[in-house]
This record gives structure tokens, C-alpha cells and sequence, in this order.
């Protein structure tokens, strides 16, 4: 177990509920990287001020429409930091910022096979979706929920917090495929 930098009163979370919940932020207008936050935030009943959703924005579809690594993943790391993340410049060997990694790693490793795309770039995983027209959201409203439950099993273990589902939070079966474009 790692010790938390935050202060929280979440004594069992349901990481399937944490799944729901995320992706309902999403498709209620929060980007992915927001429901992450905001979904953990409050399931651990983290003393955080609400800010550190707004932290988050700029993550989104893969760090400010850039494309890159994807926002849901970039939430679910950065919800990772808030509990065990670090605060004072303790160099490269730091213990702390070491086990932080391993946990960011662990996730992004699993998120690249629980996406079924085997990607955690942005632009790899919407490769083909019409973003401007939301061809997208279905897929990215999975992708959300899958790094928050994921993220609140590593922290219920990691913070010894009980974890009330009798199932993990499990992959997608099959990848999300744009729809096929008919020939003009």
C-alpha cells in the first residue's frame, strides 16, 4: 500500500459504479479527461478542491486537440498523482515518484489492451471517426469508463480502500470501427 498526499473518506468504492458514473459525466458535456477526475474525486471523497477538474481540461482529446496520448488515459494518470504524486524536487531515485510511474505505467499498459486498438494515441484510437461530427463519443464515452474503473481499482488496492465489485473492470471484446463510408 502507498501512502496518499491527499486526505480521503471513501472507505469502499465500486470501480464499476466509478465506470458508469464517468461516462455519464462524459456524455452529460465534460470532456474525458474531466469525467476521470471528477468521477474519482468524488468516489474516494477526496479533499480536493473541485479545481483540480478544471486542471484537467486542457488533457483532453490527447492534450488540447493535439492528438496525442489519449484524454481518458491522461486523467486516470494524473487522478493516479493527486493521491500519490509528489511535491518537492527529490530528484529522479525519489521512491515515491518511482512507484507513481510504475502505477501510470501499469495503467497505460492495460488501457492499451482494454481498448481493443491496442493504441494510447488520441489520433490512432479516432483514426477514421468524424470528430466534428461525433462519430467518436460512443467509443471515447467506453475509453472514459474503462481509466476511471481501472483507476479506482489501483487505488483501492493501493490505498487499502475496500472494493465492493466481485468482477474487475473488464476490456472491450471488439474495437470501435468509424462507420463505413459509401463510395460517391
Amino acid at each position: 500500500m502507498l501512502e496518499s498526499i491527499v486526505t480521503y473518506h471513501a472507505t469502499e468504492v465500486s470501480p464499476h459504479e466509478v465506470q458508469k458514473k464517468a461516462e455519464e459525466l462524459y456524455a452529460g458535456g465534460f470532456f474525458c479527461c474531466e469525467a476521470v477526475m471528477s468521477s474519482i474525486r468524488d468516489a474516494f471523497q477526496a479533499d480536493v478542491p473541485e479545481s483540480v477538474i478544471a486542471m484537467s481540461s486542457g488533457m483532453s482529446i490527447g492534450a488540447g486537440r493535439s492528438g496525442c496520448m489519449c484524454g481518458a488515459l491522461n486523467g486516470g494518470i494524473l487522478a493516479l498523482g493527486m493521491f500519490f504524486g509528489r511535491t518537492t524536487p527529490d530528484g529522479p531515485k525519489d521512491p515515491k515518484v518511482n512507484a507513481l510511474m510504475a502505477l501510470s505505467k501499469e495503467l497505460h499498459d492495460w488501457f492499451r489492451d482494454a481498448n481493443a486498438k491496442h493504441a494510447a494515441c488520441c489520433r490512432v484510437l479516432t483514426r477514421g471517426f468524424d470528430m466534428a461530427g461525433g462519430e467518436h463519443k460512443k467509443q471515447c464515452i467506453a475509453f472514459t469508463g474503462l481509466c476511471a474503473g481501472k483507476v479506482a481499482e489501483i487505488l483501492c488496492r493501493e490505498l487499502g480502500v475496500a472494493n465492493t465489485d466481485a468482477e474487475p473492470i473488464e476490456g472491450l471484446k471488439e474495437p470501435y470501427l468509424p462507420p463505413v463510408q459509401e463510395a460517391v
